[in-house]
């Protein structure tokens, strides 16, 4: 009876004692089941994030010139690619290498977000620096329009001046006379022409001697002359009729210069220039009748 007492103890022990490794075990696979579950979707979080880490690296080489900064980028993001596809290996149940990753994670994201402050930082310097240049370049544009008008209004001035300060014939008539200086009726009793012609006041004028080249063009345009009589004018020389120096003193001065008939002349209109420190001064013309 009391070996039958003992026997039935022992067996209800040993059923508690199994019953209970049973519960903790039971409970030991739901707590790892519940684990595994837990650090699946770690696992999967960890990949997006290292994917999202990946993409943004390439956005970021984009929006930079510097190839010493690019290649820095290009090399964390190989980082980066090369540690998502460690995690794609990693089983759920291997906790200690996906803790791993998850500490790398970290790392990457420490990294890329100074990347991404540097990188504004970088931006926003260019960006001020490109409308600093762009007000630089508007105050040149500006101050090479102010510079254009000025030596326009320069130039425009200076032709005016110089324009005012170049001597003026009026009054100019030219005079075909006879032998006995009488005026002569017939072109072919002309003997010299007397042209005459008044040097008006010009105060802004340079004073001085002045050499005043008179051309007289008979009908068919042909210049009177005596030998090689050239004098310069523009970009080329040209022939002239009669030479006369004068003493210049900014009053007004009249002139009479004479030609001297060696050459047959025909009847017609004549054209008389004059010219004076490289300009012509005053022109007029003349008939002299058969």
């Amino acid at each position: 009876m009391e070996k039958s007492r003992k026997l039935i103890i022992a067996i209800v022990a040993l059923i508690i004692i199994v019953a209970g490794v049973s519960f903790l075990a039971l409970r030991e696979f739901n707590k790892n089941k519940e684990m595994a579950e837990f650090f699946a979707i770690e696992k999967e979080e960890m990949e997006n994030d290292y994917s999202k880490f990946a993409t943004q690296y390439d956005e970021l080489q984009v929006q930079i010139t510097n190839d010493s900064l690019r290649e820095k980028l290009e090399s964390e993001k190989l980082k980066t690619q090369r540690l998502l596809e460690e995690l794609r290996q990693v089983k759920t149940t291997n906790t200690a290498e996906i803790m791993r990753l998850k500490k790398e994670l970290k790392t990457v994201r420490a990294v890329l977000r100074s990347y991404v402050v540097q990188i504004d930082s970088l931006n926003r310097l260019n960006a001020a620096l490109q409308e600093e240049n762009e007000e630089v370049k508007n105050k040149y544009t500006a101050a090479t329009e102010q510079i254009n008008t000025l030596s326009a209004e320069k130039q425009d001035l200076h032709e005016k001046v110089t324009l005012a300060a170049q001597l003026d014939a009026t009054n100019i008539n030219a005079q075909p006379l006879n032998k006995r200086g009488k005026q002569a009726r017939k072109v072919k009793d002309v003997s010299k022409i007397a042209i005459s012609f008044t040097i008006v006041k010009n105060i802004t004028a340079e004073t001085g001697n002045k050499t005043l080249y008179i051309r007289i063009a008979k009908p068919d345009n042909e210049i009177l002359s005596k030998g090689n009589t050239k004098f310069q004018f523009e970009d080329r020389e040209i022939t002239y009729s009669i030479k006369k120096y004068i003493e210049y003193t900014g009053e007004e001065q009249n002139v009479t210069v004479y030609w001297n008939v060696e050459e047959y002349l025909p009847a017609g209109r004549y054209n008389v220039y004059i010219f004076a420190d490289g300009n012509m001064i005053g022109q007029n013309s003349f008939e002299m009748k058969q």
